[in-house]
């Protein structure tokens, strides 16, 4: 396998064809090689996957010299103006595609007719292709060995997806950002094999929902920034094999959540910008085998936390609402397991952190409400496996907090913006090797004297603020 990273020109190419039909797999993503340099690789015959991602100076032309890689399994054309319609001709005959990547290629509508014939085809992705149509639809309609589909951010429509009933053994289907109504659920129903559906940002309602309670064997469900409330959880209940669920920003309530009582395999569950409350966590205090629970910008208060105590295979949490405080996180002492923990817009203070003791194994933390001095930083020091640290907005904490953190050597990132650290503090740093991303915007920092820090004693930075 050839991967580089450089910027490849034509004059390298015969160096990489020169291995013939031992070479196996080339990714030229972002290089400069042209139509010519493509040419060279013609003589690969073994060429199993081909990656030529941002490539800007390959033309339609150019397609023709990989027309006959018959062993191509695997082929990426990211964001590529080379790929056309009549460029696609050339797709044609790798009869053993199993997996081909047009994202962002914005000319390849009318070009799928030139895909019919590559029945081993398993995995196509054209997100963000906003020239296809409906009729590029029906052009791979016939593609029956089809698992895996990604039209996100698209223009098609529901009569584009009524193509695409007869894919039955379809296990992924990624939609969203498509403007999409209740009749396209009709035809995702005939998709009884799917265990991956986005329909997120689709302007859903809860029309056709009961489409959804055929789909038994769903392990992931994502409808984000739908308008579905609670009547379209009724239908989700007898998805029993459920391990995902993202309902971030519907419009969902305390008692919808009732019905999520049965699936005990969620894993990971988005409550994000819901009106769920307090109330409705009792619904969530059975789901033993949660992960992953995100209430942020909800109606959540201390006072139902602990309904959440039980959930000790939480490894990430997000309570960002400003109305939880220490009172919130002394009843989640019990999820030590935790690994994120998210509690930025929270009313922390440095008492609260007192309880952060108990989250031994937490690597990102977020506390931002503005509450903490760097008496409250003294309980976070012995958190060293933390690799994320942000303390921003919290305009009291000093150089003293720096130095107490000095031993977090772990940390790739940390953010303790809007402080009253100044230049002096920065030496506190040096021991912060691993770290890549520094913010200290609104302090009494210069970046002159960040800079010096970097050249001196944080090799790996690579992000600071002020720049």
């Amino acid at each position: 396998m050839i991967s580089l990273l450089l910027r490849v020109q034509d004059s390298w190419m015969d160096v990489i064809s020169s291995q013939g039909t031992s070479l196996l797999s080339v990714d030229l993503s972002g290089s400069d090689v042209t139509d010519s340099g493509l040419g060279l690789l013609k003589e690969c015959l073994s060429l199993q996957a081909l990656t030529l991602n941002h490539c800007e100076n390959i033309s339609a032309m150019g397609l023709k010299h990989i027309s006959g890689l018959m062993n191509l399994t695997s082929l990426s054309f990211k964001k590529s103006d080379a790929i056309t319609a009549e460029g696609m001709r050339a797709f044609s005959s790798l009869v053993n595609l199993e997996k081909l990547d047009l994202e962002r290629c914005s000319g390849i509508h009318g070009g799928f007719v030139h895909l019919k014939g590559l029945s081993k085809l398993e995995c196509l992705n054209i997100r963000c292709c906003k020239c296809i149509t409906d009729m590029d639809l029906k052009a791979i309609s016939g593609l029956n060995n089809l698992k895996e589909l990604q039209i996100s951010n698209s223009n098609i429509t529901d009569f584009g997806l009524s193509y695409l009933r007869g894919l039955r053994k379809l296990i992924m289907l990624d939609l969203e950002g498509c403007k999409l109504t209740a009749a396209c659920l009709d035809s995702i129903s005939a998709l009884v094999a799917l265990a991956y559906l986005n329909l997120g940002r689709c302007g859903l309602t809860d029309d056709g929902c009961d489409k959804f309670s055929g789909l038994k064997n769903l392990k992931v469900l994502n409808l984000p920034f739908n308008n579905i409330t609670d009547a379209c959880l009724a239908h989700l209940k007898g998805l029993t094999k459920l391990e995902s669920l993202n309902l971030d920003s519907c419009k969902i309530g305390d008692e919808g959540l009732a019905n999520l009582i049965g699936l005990s395999l969620l894993k990971s569950l988005e409550l994000s910008d819901t009106e769920v409350g307090s109330s409705g966590l009792r619904y969530l205090s059975g789901l033993t085998h949660l992960e992953t629970l995100n209430l942020s910008f909800s109606l959540v208060t201390d006072s139902g936390l602990h309904k959440l105590s039980g959930l000790t295979a939480l490894k990430s949490l997000n309570l960002d609402a400003r109305q939880i405080t220490d009172a919130g996180l002394l009843a989640l002492t019990s999820l030590t397991g935790l690994i994120h923990l998210d509690l930025f817009g929270a009313r922390i203070s440095d008492t609260g952190t007192n309880y952060l003791r108990c989250f031994k194994n937490l690597q990102s933390l977020e506390i931002c409400g503005g509450g903490l001095t760097d008496a409250g930083v003294k309980n976070i020091k012995d958190l060293t496996s933390l690799t994320l640290l942000n303390l921003s907005q919290n305009c009291n904490l000093t150089n003293k907090s720096l130095e107490l953190i000095s031993g977090l050597t772990a940390l790739v990132s940390l953010n303790v913006s809007n402080s009253y650290i100044t230049n002096d503090g920065l030496l506190y740093l040096k021991p912060l090797k691993n770290l890549r991303s520094l913010s200290l915007e609104s302090c009494k920092v210069t970046a002159s004297e960040i800079k010096k820090l970097q050249s001196t004693a944080l090799p790996n930075l690579v992000s600071f603020r002020p720049e």
